[in-house]
Order: C-alpha cells, then sequence, then structure tokens
C-alpha cells in the first residue's frame, strides 16, 4: 500500500513534468520501455534492483544505455529512483502514469476478449457502438481466449460485458442448479 501510494506520487510529479514539457505520450511510452526492458531478462532485473551495486556506478551504466533513446525526463526519473534506492517503484510508476495518461486524454481503458482474433472491422464496430452508448473514448486491448467457445467478453474499468458462449454456459449451469 505504501509502494503503491508513493508510486502514485512520483507518477504525478513525472506527468506534471511531462505535461509542462509537452511530451505527455512521449514520456510514457519511454518509461514502459525501460520497464520493459529492465525486468524482461533477469540478469538485467537483478542489476537493477541490486542494493550491492553502487548507485553511482548504476545510474551512469543505465544513463549510458538510456540516454539517447529515450525522453531526457523518463531518464532523470530512472535516475532518480537509483539515486533514492527506490528502483523497485519502476513497474508502479510506468503503470501509475499510463492512468493519468490515459486519463488527461479522456480515455478510460476497454479489453476486449474473445474466442478468436477479431478483424480490424468487427473490433472498429465493437468499440464505435460502446463508445455511442456510454459517452466514451476507450484505449482498446485486444487478447484472445480459446476457451471462451465464442463471442466476446468486454471489461470496462469496473464494468464487464460477457457476450461469450462460456459465459452463457455458465449461467445456464447456474440457473439449473439453483433450480434444484
Amino acid at each position: 500500500m505504501q509502494n503503491e501510494t508513493l508510486a502514485r506520487r512520483y507518477a504525478t510529479a513525472i506527468f506534471a513534468i511531462a505535461k509542462g514539457a509537452n511530451t505527455i505520450d512521449r514520456v510514457g511510452r519511454d518509461l514502459g520501455a525501460i520497464s520493459d526492458a529492465v525486468y524482461e531478462t533477469d540478469d538485467v532485473r537483478r542489476f537493477y534492483l541490486s542494493p550491492v551495486i553502487e548507485r553511482k556506478k548504476k545510474a551512469a551504466i543505465l544513463e549510458n544505455v538510456f540516454a539517447s533513446k529515450v525522453d531526457v525526463t523518463a531518464l532523470h526519473s530512472l535516475l532518480l529512483l537509483v539515486r533514492k534506492r527506490r528502483e523497485s517503484l519502476l513497474g508502479p510508476i510506468a503503470s501509475e502514469y499510463a492512468k493519468l495518461a490515459r486519463d488527461a486524454a479522456g480515455k478510460e481503458p476497454l479489453e476486449i476478449v474473445s474466442a478468436r482474433a477479431l478483424g480490424a472491422s468487427e473490433l472498429h464496430d465493437i468499440v464505435s457502438r460502446l463508445a455511442a452508448s456510454y459517452g466514451k473514448s476507450f484505449e482498446v486491448t485486444q487478447r484472445t481466449d480459446p476457451s471462451l467457445l465464442g463471442g466476446v467478453r468486454i471489461t470496462m474499468g469496473d464494468r464487464r460485458i460477457d457476450g461469450s458462449l462460456a459465459g452463457r454456459l455458465d449461467e445456464l449451469s447456474r440457473e439449473l442448479f439453483a433450480r434444484n
């Protein structure tokens, strides 16, 4: 809980700086890319999170790796975390920053899970109908889950619409057991 609060504070400060520099999207992408790069390989993750490695040496290596590849705000945020020994907050900060950027853009997260990959026109049709019904714009993520058997399961923030065949079978099963 304390780390989540701290990550939110860092993300809010980074967002304010990025907003002032008009680089919200770039900083968000770069924070996500840095987080992915650090956590995707065990050796890099161990190096980054190691309390044994001297801070100045770690900061110099990270600066050398990321300096020409990421926005200056994202880079200095990373280096600040190293100086303050708060390296473990990188992932949560990137997540919180993404939420702030999405909120600032007036978008709500929308996850569409389907039994098979949807075509661009099918996906656009679903998103446009939801946008018209709810009066919102969405940041869409799509994935497939063959266990749904057919149809789609949509999650918008804390709302879920289950139009999958597996969901309907589960509902039917609950109704049948409730009658007995």
